[in-house]
């Protein structure tokens, strides 16, 4: 992996970091870059520059694979996301969560406030906690404010499980991770989650490891 000079302008340090060879390397809990919280978006890289860190944001998420990545999970500390997910699950959990397909699509300085007071609480991952699951409870309904790629504005509700795709990546860019807000009684590791809690929903889980559900 190409490490970045440190104290070199922002766009010099993306130059170094889309220069590498493979997708970009994900970096994992532990970095302060994942901790310290963005600048927001502001014209930093240029418009050629933003398309290509975005492309390869976009290959690296797919490649992981994951449903959606946030710049500082590739070591940029801008307020930038992208998101994903094709659904391919089957249809007792498409039901249970909430999962429809969702294009890709680019989020620049988004923001998110809850829509209702409905909460639900499901397994959540992070790439950049591999090998991890732990039960969150999050708003079932969101509104996204922003901008795309090419600064036109977004405002859009979501619900279900676009609306946690949305919630993970932009608590990202505020220095927070899944784990933050998770049920830690619920952490279950990679082999336990496919064993065991596998279900549509942590119904189980929560009976048998000792955590409430809202």
């Amino acid at each position: 992996m190409t490490t970045p000079a440190a104290g070199a302008p922002l766009a010099e340090q993306v130059e170094q970091l889309l220069s590498q060879d493979g997708p970009l390397t994900i970096v994992p809990a532990g970095e302060p870059v994942l901790r310290q919280g963005v600048e927001p978006y502001d014209g930093q890289l240029g418009p050629a520059l933003l398309g290509r860190l975005v492309a390869a944001m976009r290959v690296a998420m797919r490649a992981a694979p994951g449903v959606g990545l946030a710049a500082p999970q590739v070591g940029v500390p801008l307020r930038i996301a992208v998101m994903e997910d094709p659904a391919t699950v089957p249809e007792e959990v498409r039901l249970a969560r909430g999962r429809v397909p969702q294009p890709f699509r680019v989020l620049v300085n988004p923001s998110y406030e809850a829509v209702g007071s409905a909460r639900a609480a499901f397994y959540e991952g992070c790439l950049s906690v591999p090998g991890w699951q732990a039960v969150v409870a999050r708003p079932v309904m969101v509104r996204l404010t922003g901008a795309d790629e090419d600064g036109r504005a977004l405002d859009e509700v979501f619900t279900g499980w676009p609306a946690r795709i949305v919630q993970h990546e932009t608590d990202h860019l505020d220095g927070t991770l899944y784990l933050d807000r998770a049920e830690l009684r619920s952490l279950a590791s990679a082999r336990a989650m496919a064993e065991r809690w596998g279900a549509a929903t942590p119904v189980v889980a929560a009976r048998e490891l000792g955590f409430e559900l809202p």
